[in-house]
C-alpha cells in the first residue's frame, strides 16, 4: 500500500513537471509568435519608412530640378556667383530680357551661370531649344544647321548672339584659358537694353592701314560692346560728326591737313575724347599738323622702334615683339584679371611734364617696358642685341592716359598707345599655329576697356573676374579631421551598433 502510494505520488509529480514543461513550451511558443508578430510589424514599418524616404528623395530631386536655388560662394574672388558690378547694373533691370539656349545640354555650366541672372532679376528668363530642326525660322535667321549651338540674348526687337568662343579668352603669358562667361552675358544684356549707344569713329583718311580691312576684328568687338562704329573722312564731311563720342586715329601715312587739324582741336575743346594708336614714324614723314594736335595734351611720339632686352618681355625670342603689363590705373580699376599686351614695332611716348600746369593736364602711365629696353632708329640692322647705334637701355612708356581740363564744365581725355599693329588683323605664326595680333594676350581687351573708359561706360569694363583655378592643399590638422570623418566616425558607429546588438541579445 505504501509502495503504491509512492508510485502515485511520483506520477503526480511527473504530471506536474509535464504541466510545467508544457506551460513553458506554450509560453515560448506564445513569445515566439509574439516576437514573430513584432518582427513582421517592425519589418513592415521599416520597409514603409524606407519607401517613404526613397519617395521623399525622388520628390525632392524632381523639385530641385524645377527650381533654381540661391548659391553660397565662399571663394576669395566669388567665382561661383555674379560679381557685385553685375548685380549693381542688372538687379534693378526694368526691361524684359530672354536668354535662349539653342542645342545646349541642361547640365552645361553656361546654363548654370544664366540661372544666376534669373535669380538676380525676375525680368530675365531662360528658354531652351533642343530640337532646332523644328525651328526653321531660327535656322534661317542665324544660318544654323540642326546640330549647331548658339546663345541668343533678346529684349523686345533687339537681339545679340554669343557663340562658345565668346565665353573664353586665352592668356598667352600663363597659357591658361580664362572663363569670361559672366562678362559676355552682362555685356550682351546691356547691349540689348541700351538704346542710346556711344558712337565711335575711326579716321579714314591719311592713315597707314584702312580700318575696314586691317581693324575689322577690333571694330566688330567694339560694336559688340554696346557701341556704334563707323569711319569718318573729315575732309569730306567738313567736320567731326556731332554724335562722335570717341575719335580713333591710327598710324598716319602722311600728315593731316591744317583744316583737319583745326577741326580735331575744335573737337578736343568741346570735350571730345581721343584714342590714338600710333606707331613710330619710321620713314621720317613730316607730321607737323598731327604734332600740333598732340601738343594739346603735351604728348610726343618718339622716332625709332622699341626693342626689349629682357627675354621675359619678348614674344618667342623676337625683341621687337614686346610683352608689357598694363599697370594699375583708371583703366584697370575694378578688374580682377591681369592685362598684358603684345606690341609689334612700338614707339616710345613722351609726356611734357614741364607744361602740365599750362596745358591743364594730368598724366597717367598705362604701360612701359622693362629697364633693359632700347630704341633702334637704324632698322637695317639685323642684330637682335643692343648695338652702339641704339639708345641707352631704359624704361619707355608705350601707353598712357591724359586728362585735359577745358573749363569748369568740360574736359577731354586721350588714351594713347605707341602702336596700332597690336590690335590689327595682321596674322602671325607661332609654333605652327596662326594667330592674329588682336587676339594675342589681352590686346583687344585693352582697347575695349579704353573705349569704355573714354565713353564713361564703367558698366562694361568693371565686370571681369578672375576665374583662375587654385590647387588646394590641406593642412595636417585639416587632413586629420577629414580622415576622421571618412574612416573613424563610421567605424565607431559600427562598433556601437555591434555592442548594442550583443547587449540586447543577452537580455533575451
Amino acid at each position: 500500500m505504501k509502495k503504491k502510494n509512492k508510485e502515485d505520488l511520483k506520477n503526480i509529480e511527473n504530471q506536474k513537471e509535464e504541466k510545467k514543461d508544457n506551460s513553458k513550451k506554450q509560453l515560448i511558443v506564445k513569445k515566439n509568435k509574439e516576437n514573430k508578430g513584432r518582427l513582421l510589424v517592425s519589418g513592415i514599418v521599416t520597409t514603409l519608412l524606407v519607401l517613404i524616404i526613397i519617395d521623399i528623395y525622388i520628390l525632392v530631386n524632381i523639385g530641385l530640378e524645377k527650381i533654381t536655388l540661391p548659391e553660397f560662394d565662399f571663394t576669395e574672388n566669388k567665382i561661383f556667383t555674379l560679381s557685385e558690378e553685375t548685380k549693381t547694373k542688372l538687379e534693378n533691370l526694368e526691361n524684359e530680357v530672354k536668354i535662349t539656349f539653342i542645342n545646349y545640354e541642361d547640365s552645361n555650366s553656361v546654363i548654370k551661370v544664366a540661372e544666376r541672372y534669373v535669380l538676380l532679376n525676375n525680368k530675365i528668363t531662360i528658354e531652351r531649344i533642343n530640337d532646332l530642326a523644328s525651328r526653321r525660322d531660327l535656322m534661317e535667321e542665324y544660318s544654323l544647321d540642326a546640330t549647331d549651338s548658339l546663345i541668343v540674348i533678346s529684349s523686345g526687337e533687339r537681339k545679340t548672339t554669343l557663340s562658345e568662343y565668346d565665353l573664353y579668352t586665352y592668356d598667352y603669358s600663363t597659357y591658361e584659358t580664362i572663363d569670361t562667361t559672366e562678362e559676355a552675358f552682362t555685356n550682351a544684356i546691356l547691349d540689348v537694353i541700351t538704346t542710346d549707344k556711344p558712337k565711335v569713329y575711326f579716321m579714314a583718311n591719311h592713315v597707314q592701314y584702312q580700318a575696314e580691312y586691317y581693324f575689322y576684328t577690333i571694330m566688330s568687338l567694339i560694336q559688340d560692346d554696346a557701341n556704334e562704329v563707323d569711319t569718318v573722312d573729315i575732309l569730306s564731311t567738313g567736320s567731326i560728326p556731332e554724335d562722335c563720342d570717341t575719335l580713333v586715329i591710327t598710324t598716319l601715312s602722311e600728315d593731316i591737313t591744317e583744316f583737319e587739324k583745326d577741326k580735331i582741336i575744335e573737337y578736343i575743346n568741346k570735350g571730345g575724347e581721343l584714342l590714338i594708336l600710333n606707331g613710330p614714324n619710321i620713314t621720317g614723314k613730316n607730321l607737323t599738323n598731327f604734332q600740333l594736335v598732340l601738343d594739346q595734351y603735351g604728348v610726343t611720339i618718339e622716332e625709332g622702334v622699341i626693342y626689349e632686352g629682357s627675354s621675359s618681355n619678348m614674344l618667342n625670342g623676337y625683341p621687337d615683339f614686346i610683352i608689357e603689363k598694363i599697370q594699375s590705373s583708371s583703366l584697370t580699376e575694378g578688374l580682377n584679371m591681369n592685362l598684358n599686351i603684345c606690341l609689334l614695332d612700338a614707339a616710345s611716348i613722351k609726356f611734357n611734364e614741364e607744361k602740365k600746369e599750362e596745358l591743364n593736364v594730368e598724366y597717367e602711365e598705362l604701360a612701359y617696358t622693362s629697364n633693359k629696353a632700347f630704341i633702334r632708329t637704324n632698322l637695317q640692322l639685323n642684330e637682335i642685341s643692343k648695338t652702339d647705334s641704339d639708345s641707352e637701355e631704359a624704361e619707355f612708356v608705350v601707353g598712357g592716359i591724359v586728362n585735359k581740363k577745358i573749363d569748369d564744365n568740360n574736359s577731354s581725355k586721350l588714351i594713347i598707345f605707341g602702336n596700332e599693329l597690336f590690335v590689327s588683323d595682321m596674322q602671325l605664326t607661332i609654333n605652327g599655329y596662326i594667330y592674329i595680333m588682336a587676339e594675342l594676350y589681352n590686346n583687344y581687351d585693352v582697347v575695349l576697356n579704353s573705349i569704355a573708359y573714354l565713353n564713361e561706360r564703367e558698366d562694361i569694363i568693371t565686370i571681369r573676374k578672375d576665374y583662375d583655378t587654385v590647387a588646394y592643399t590641406a593642412t595636417e590638422l585639416q587632413n586629420n579631421i577629414v580622415m576622421a570623418i571618412i574612416f573613424i566616425i563610421p567605424l565607431v558607429i559600427i562598433i556601437i551598433g555591434i555592442i548594442v546588438w550583443q547587449v540586447r541579445r543577452r537580455k533575451k
